[in-house]
């Protein structure tokens, strides 16, 4: 996994609650076994005018620019609500997509995030409001930037705000580990107390 770094980025105002891994990535758009492609079918019943197609909609935010180049979502309440599917969180990755930020999150796509080097970040609803308006005055200039190391957000206002993560998490997205990769670092640990334990229990190990 790529290291989450200071991140200063355009955003996309996504001013919809309630968005969930369907609408993030159809089921008809999960043709692969690969995570590789996976970004073409990103919001797809929102991006093309009709199922199956590529032909793009003027209307809908991400076909147009600069949101083209957009790293962070803002987005309403309850993101990444609905099914288990991880393909949701693959396919924000490849389209280059860092951080969302929202009110809330569906509890597994937030695991899932983390998982694949994408920041979920919980701000009040009213907070995200305001961003979003402060973004759309002019979203190539009014970046949000985002210090996992410190945990702070910083608006295009120069506004400040805190935001809180699991300190697993945190070491995941910081150092670019995965669950395992976070377990290895403590073999030393695991491997001491698999020799304490053979002593103690013998016939666990025959």
């Amino acid at each position: 996994m790529k290291k989450f770094e200071p991140l200063n980025g355009i955003v996309v105002p996504l001013d919809r609650a309630n968005v969930d891994t369907d609408a993030i990535i159809p089921s008809r758009e999960m043709k692969r076994v690969s995570k590789k492609g996976l970004g073409e079918g990103l919001f797809a019943g929102w991006r093309y005018t009709e199922p199956g197609s590529r032909n793009e909609n003027p209307d809908f935010i991400l076909n147009r620019e600069p949101y083209r180049q957009a790293k962070i979502i803002l987005s309403g309440a309850n993101f990444g609500c609905g099914s288990s599917r991880e393909h949701a969180a693959w396919a924000l990755a490849e389209w280059g997509i860092r951080a969302i930020i929202a009110p809330g999150f569906g509890a597994i796509f937030f695991s899932n995030c983390v998982r694949n080097a994408i920041l979920p970040v919980s701000l009040p609803d009213e907070r995200v409001q305001a961003l979003a308006a402060l973004v759309a005055e002019d979203p190539a200039n009014n970046r949000i930037t985002i210090d996992l190391d410190a945990c702070i957000v910083t608006g295009p206002d120069q506004h400040t705000d805190t935001f809180g993560i699991a300190p697993a998490d945190r070491e995941m997205l910081m150092e670019g580990l995965d669950a395992i990769a976070v377990t290895m670092k403590r073999d030393d640990e695991i491997l001491a107390f698999q020799a304490r334990d053979r002593l103690k229990r013998p016939w666990i190990y025959l």
